[in-house]
């Protein structure tokens, strides 16, 4: 067991499990905002490309790219949701 400074005092035994390593919490995984970002981004991108190929084989590129933002956003929310997400 690691020795700190508060076990080096003689009134401070009965603190030594309070500070001890035993009773510290373990380290979540963090929200990053930038990772988040990039997630929905490249979800959104790849389904707006997906989009348009399907809408340029079919006749209309564009309407192909407007429906696939669609589902990119919906994608993107999902993909965000799975990555940092709750599990409980």
């Amino acid at each position: 067991m690691r020795d700190s400074g508060v076990t080096k005092y003689r009134f401070a035994a009965p603190l030594t499990l309070l500070f001890s390593p035993r009773m510290q919490g373990t380290t979540s995984t963090q929200f990053s905002a930038a990772g988040a970002g990039g997630v929905l981004l490249a979800v959104l991108v790849a389904c707006i490309g997906i989009g348009a190929l399907i809408g340029w084989a079919a006749g209309s590129g564009p309407i192909g790219a407007l429906l696939g933002a669609v589902a990119g956003i919906l994608g993107g929310i999902f993909a965000v949701y799975r990555r940092y997400g709750t599990t409980s």
